[in-house]
């Protein structure tokens, strides 16, 4: 079956810059240890895994939804993308000189190639002098051709499965494996995990997961979380034994 624009879909690639062969992004562990990527994330949570998308949502550069709508599961291309269907073409009026006074404010000692985020939008330092430092706010990938080497691994088609698929893109460490959906007539019921009670951003990724579901699962209304506590075994197991004990109902 061809894929189509709103298939829930996963797909593994791996980028590369045209001109120099760089790589840019992989979703393959083998190729991002044979080249050094995993270095790149050290200090980080960074799994390499098939990529979920939802076709013609631009989660993926234009150039890529095109190519791979109407290819079949299981299906491989390489493709260029060029600019104007990747991260697009280099905008000269983005280009701004900033006094250095405003990074020296912040506690930030600028150098070219430094990454920067400058009133709420990330940058690139391209060059200081004379107090005046030059900051690019065009995407890192703009203005350069891409290579993709692209393919269908799935769809998924059950309503669960793509759940599942939303959390996880919102909250790639919460674990599946122990969290519960159930589904009542227009509400989704979700179960997290006690481990995800207080997961950085929890509340936020709430927010966004009843969003997506809202908007790409319009059939529920409703979206419900809940928080189950437990009390640990090892204090039942305290207090089973302490009721059996003969000195166990003595004040």
């Amino acid at each position: 079956m061809a894929v189509k624009k709103g298939d829930f879909v996963k797909i593994n690639y791996t980028c590369r810059v045209k001109e120099t062969g760089e790589l840019v992004e992989t979703t393959l562990s083998e190729v991002a240890e044979k080249e050094g990527l995993h270095g790149k994330h050290e200090g980080e949570t960074h799994s390499y895994e098939p990529m979920f998308i939802i076709l013609g949502e631009g989660w993926v550069p234009k150039g890529v939804e095109e190519a791979l709508e109407g290819m079949e599961v299981g299906q491989g291309k390489t493709l260029e993308v060029p600019p104007e269907k990747g991260f697009g073409v280099r905008d000269p009026s983005k280009m701004r000189l900033l006094p250095l006074r405003k990074f020296s404010r912040e506690g930030i000692s600028p150098v070219p190639g430094m990454q920067v985020e400058v009133d709420g939008k990330p940058a690139l330092i391209r060059s200081v002098g004379a107090g005046r430092v030059q900051v690019d706010f065009n995407h890192p990938l703009s203005g350069k051709s891409l290579v993709y080497e692209l393919k269908v691994e799935s769809t998924i088609e059950e309503t669960v499965e793509k759940i599942k698929a939303m959390l996880h893109r919102r909250a790639p460490s919460l674990d599946l494996e122990k969290t519960r959906i159930n589904i009542h007539g227009e509400e989704v019921n979700i179960e997290i995990p006690e481990d995800s009670f207080f997961m950085e951003g929890i509340q936020l990724i709430k927010r966004n997961v009843a969003n997506d579901l809202h908007k790409y699962l319009p059939e529920f209304k409703t979206v419900v979380f809940m928080e189950r506590f437990t009390r640990p075994q090892a204090a039942v197991e305290a207090e089973q034994r302490k009721a059996s004990s003969p000195m166990g109902n003595e004040p």
